[in-house]
């Protein structure tokens, strides 16, 4: 009999075999234990500090008595909510963004083609894409992370598909719509816009999608609607895109509970404002009283030079004072002294600030 490591070496792809993979934030359970606090500030995730909605919870509790049947494939009540909320657009769901995206490159990419993403970044846009064969190619950010957009351009007029995040992960900087115009104007491929947390920022893209036919642009119910744990994404896609990314999409992938629970959560308008005036306070407060440098932000984080520490070591010492947050390290293209800190519950918020004194 082959030995398993031998399997191993012999069919596993080597992308794999190198240990390549998505980096979690630690768990606050091991935290709690390790270091002995009953309650571990999760400041880690960028996860909503108010819960899920009422309302979201209200209308999937409808459906847990129809968990024996498969949803529909394509989830149309969803849709019909997000044209209520959003407008009358084309779209497409996922679980989760990540979901999204690693459709789009399925439909997009062959092994070979050039993927071009603006960094650093979220590090699944490159992961995904390398997956399925894809060439990466990494545009660094300017100093203050705005995007190089003459650089961003070059890359991209040879690229599929281009990733490019606003309000940015990890950094929060938000790209202007006229930027993102003028990438679209000279580009041929698709350029996926991660418009993530942009419900935190005053940006609006939306209506770049009755001009382009080569944008995509990537939402998520996780942040401000509360339901990172039901895992829905959606898109707003090119109707040309619809009909191949459906061919493409895994079948019956989003379930039906998370998928009425992100139909409740759009309809709750005053959740989400709730949601929005409480991270834009703490946020403005975290910027002006933590210690040490901190980049203006769209989002529901802040990113935070911590040198000389390094991320992992400023990590470790939140850590054993009961405060989770998140090292920069391993995100593409970035130095390794930041930290990613979202915004929590109100005695989380308080609690790292106490913390940070102590740096």
């Amino acid at each position: 009999m082959i030995q398993q490591s031998n399997l191993s070496a012999n069919l596993v792809r080597d992308l794999y075999q190198k240990g390549t993979s998505y980096v979690f934030a630690k768990k606050p359970v091991d935290i709690a234990e390790e270091f002995g606090y009953s309650q571990v500030a999760r400041l880690a995730s960028n996860e909503n500090p108010l819960g899920p909605s009422p309302l979201a919870m209200k209308e999937a509790e409808k459906v847990l008595a129809f968990m024996h049947r498969y949803p529909d494939t394509n989830h149309s009540d969803l849709i019909r909510a997000l044209k209520d909320y959003h407008g009358d657009y084309s779209f497409v769901t996922g679980v989760g963004m990540d979901g999204v995206i690693e459709t789009c490159i399925r439909v997009l990419i062959n092994p070979g083609d050039n993927v071009t993403i603006s960094a650093p970044t979220f590090s699944f846009y490159g992961l995904a894409a390398a997956a399925q064969g894809g060439i990466v190619k990494y545009v660094p950010r300017k100093k203050d992370f705005s995007v190089d957009i003459p650089s961003f351009i070059s890359s991209a007029r040879d690229a599929k598909i281009s990733f490019l995040c606003t309000p940015n992960n990890p950094s929060g900087t938000v790209t202007p719509v006229s930027d993102i115009e003028e990438i679209l104007q000279n580009i041929k491929g698709i350029l996926f816009l991660d418009n993530a947390y942009v419900e935190f920022s005053s940006e609006e893209y939306r209506p770049l999608m009755n001009r382009y036919d080569n944008l995509v642009i990537g939402r998520t119910m996780s942040k401000v609607f509360g339901l990172a744990g039901c895992r829905v994404g959606y898109a707003f896609v090119p109707d040309w895109l619809k009909l191949v990314y459906e061919k493409a999409a895994t079948p019956f992938a989003l379930n039906n509970i998370s998928a009425a629970a992100a139909i409740g959560a759009l309809q709750d308008h005053e959740y989400l404002e709730k949601t929005i005036t409480f991270v834009k306070k703490w946020r403005d407060k975290f910027i002006r009283e933590t210690v040490k440098p901190v980049l203006s932000s769209g989002a529901n984080f802040v990113m935070i030079d911590t040198a000389p520490f390094t991320g992992d070591k400023a990590t470790d010492f939140f850590a054993q004072n009961g405060v989770l947050v998140r090292s920069c390290r391993s995100f593409p293209g970035l130095e390794d002294h930041y930290i990613r800190v979202c915004i929590g519950e109100e005695w989380e918020n308080i609690r790292f600030l106490e913390v940070f004194r102590k740096i």
